[in-house]
């Protein structure tokens, strides 16, 4: 239990009017990257996606290639870290069930990775890359002691997250997250969005998994690398036209996010 003191001071915190409006820049950051991704997927589907990303770091780095994206970019920095620091002592402060303190917490996390990446490509200008990330950290895993072991855990949570935005999706559960009906548009978009996204996450675990079967980190792919594998399946454009389209379905629910949620 966390004492008065630290209670009152991670309350006032949270309710800070720039916390606020710093996580609602956040989600409409959120929804930026994401029509960024669904683009960047689309000219994957087609052909014309050369040597870009299409993953959030990907979204960033064709932000950060402009004087008005690099603005955004600064903007995003601000945003996803007090996007983190809400997440994180809502998490700290709510008396709901473990489970959904966890994935505040969790999300806060995410938000704060965000962050540091966002600002490194901004005011360092690293080109670093999801994939390559990804592979590192399996790597890693993967040299561990029961590291095989390791992998497959991290593949069968990102499955559960993936069915967890397919559910929330499919059943509207988004909507919860709102403090009001944000209009029939934005439903649309946000049941979409997150099939979409759970979708994606769903091969992403996939290869997580077979990099565990194989114990070969190279297996393990990223956003980018899920993305591109489904334009090698049959019919696989369309496909990835259909996931790209979804993927910036969410962004434009984000952008309503950004206005409506419950925070």
């Amino acid at each position: 239990m966390m004492s008065a003191d630290v209670e009152h001071a991670t309350r006032g915190t949270n309710d800070n009017p720039v916390v606020e409006w710093g996580a609602r820049v956040g989600f409409a950051v959120v929804g930026l990257m994401h029509l960024l991704i669904g683009w960047l997927a689309l000219k994957v589907a087609w052909g014309g996606g050369g040597g870009e990303n299409a993953d959030s770091t990907g979204a960033l780095q064709t932000l950060a290639g402009s004087a008005t994206g690099a603005v955004l970019l600064w903007v995003g920095v601000a945003g996803f870290a007090l996007l983190s620091v809400w997440n994180v002592t809502e998490g700290a402060l709510r008396n709901d069930d473990t489970s959904d303190r966890v994935k505040l917490v969790a999300k806060g996390v995410a938000y704060a990775f965000f962050a540091v990446t966002t600002f490194r490509i901004v005011a360092l200008g690293s080109s670093s890359d999801g994939e390559k990330q990804t592979d590192d950290v399996t790597q890693v895993l993967m040299g561990s002691p029961a590291g095989q072991v390791l992998v497959g855990i991290v593949g069968l949570v990102v499955l559960g997250i993936a069915g967890y935005h397919v559910y929330k999706g499919w059943a509207k559960k988004f909507l919860e997250d709102l403090r009001e009906h944000p209009g029939t548009w934005a439903v649309y978009a946000g049941r979409a969005g997150y099939v979409a996204k759970g979708v994606a996450l769903l091969v992403v675990g996939f290869f997580f998994l077979v990099a565990a079967w194989q114990a070969d980190a190279d297996e393990a792919k990223g956003l980018d690398g899920a993305l591109k594998s489904l334009k090698d399946m049959t019919a696989g454009p369309l496909v990835l036209t259909v996931v790209a389209v979804g993927i910036a379905a969410y962004g434009v629910y984000s952008f309503a996010r950004a206005r409506y949620a419950r925070l």
